[in-house]
């Protein structure tokens, strides 16, 4: 890919972004996150939405933070790829991960760990240790599954011979037990196992997560694993194990997952580049295939409003939970009725967004 046309859908990309922020209703995770967190993300969006009016303000950070993961993987890719072509590729690819996409759009805590993950990552490889350790505090404290960063760093180091990070990452991983902070382990196996699969399907595009499922593990048995590799792999593993036993959070792993990526189009160039070009067509035609799938991810998201509105049962829609209780508080406010008892928490939060309040509660 040249620069020029890389800039070119980079600047599209902006634009589809701030629109669909600034047009799609406020989801029941963000109000949710408006009205009752106090994590960092919800603190970010409180304070966005009084410099900023309307749905764009709730997603102000989330653009920053996406804007940033983007930049930063740029640089990350940098370390892996030799070729800018490949390095423009991967970035797009990047990118365009229905996961990456939705979490700019709507405000979620994951856009906030993974610049950093990648912040950490590029400073370690560059030899920045001093610099980590801020890092490193701040995601202790703004992801609380960030346990399972500090596993992998641990994992790595010992694996690497790496005493001072060894030293850091079992002082952190001691105070998560100290503290008893980290991802809650409860419940008896219920059979969530392949409910993960789906959510990380969602996150990268079916193909993509096959192809990418298939890098981690080959990765495991014959190439060089690097500290990314450490960090993508132990998060992966962990999810899966853990969906044996409860349902699992896509937001509390999928920051650590997602910024392996690069990994993927390293082992797929490694395998494609070594043979002669009569034998490429096969690798070629699975690349089109996985391509040509995740760009129709994309633009089922940007056009989703539109399906929505078309579809004969809107019930259907996958963003069904974002626009019902906006039609349902526009239609409120047409019979001037200012108060509505739901039976869904988060939706009651959402209507309160729009200024429609419970009426037991008034």
């Amino acid at each position: 890919m040249k620069k020029q046309h890389f800039l070119i859908i980079v600047f599209i990309y902006i634009i589809a972004v701030f629109y669909l922020a600034s047009t799609t209703p406020i989801s029941p995770h963000e109000a949710k996150m408006l009205y009752s967190s106090k994590e960092v993300s919800a603190v970010l969006m409180r304070w966005s939405i009084e410099a900023v009016d309307g749905f764009l303000g709730l997603r102000l950070f989330p653009i920053f933070f996406g804007v940033l993961s983007i930049g930063l993987f740029y640089r990350v890719s940098r370390l892996y790829l030799d070729k800018k072509e490949d390095v423009y590729l991967a970035t797009l690819i990047f990118m365009s991960l229905p996961g990456i996409f939705t979490a700019m759009i709507l405000a979620n805590e994951a856009i906030v760990v993974l610049p950093i993950v990648l912040l950490f990552v590029l400073w370690y490889e560059k030899g920045y240790f001093k610099a980590l350790i801020p890092l490193m505090i701040g995601l202790f404290f703004v992801h609380q599954a960030s346990v399972i960063f500090f596993a992998a760093l641990f994992i790595y180091a010992l694996m690497h011979k790496d005493k001072k990070l060894a030293i850091v990452s079992a002082s952190f991983l001691t105070a998560f037990l100290f503290l008893a902070k980290g991802i809650a382990i409860e419940g008896k196996p219920s059979g969530h196992f392949m409910e993960i699969f789906g959510l990380y399907a969602a996150v990268f595009s079916p193909l993509l997560f096959l192809y990418f499922f298939y890098v981690m593990y080959r990765i495991l048995l014959r190439e060089r694993k690097t500290l990314l590799w450490y960090i993508s792999f132990t998060a992966l593993a962990f999810s899966l194990l853990l969906s044996i036993r409860q349902r699992v959070s896509i937001t509390d792993f999928a920051p650590y997952v997602m910024s392996a990526v690069v990994l993927m189009l390293h082992v797929y160039n490694n395998s494609v580049r070594v043979r002669l070009f009569q034998f490429q067509k096969y690798y070629r035609f699975g690349f089109y295939a996985v391509m040509i799938l995740l760009i129709v991810n994309v633009l089922l998201i940007v056009f989703h409003r539109a399906l929505f509105y078309v579809m004969d049962d809107p019930a259907k829609h996958f963003a069904y939970r974002i626009y019902k209780p906006y039609l349902l508080a526009q239609e409120l406010k047409r019979q001037k009725v200012n108060c509505y008892d739901s039976k869904s928490q988060s939706e009651s939060y959402q209507l309160k967004y729009y200024g429609i309040s419970s009426c037991s509660k008034n």
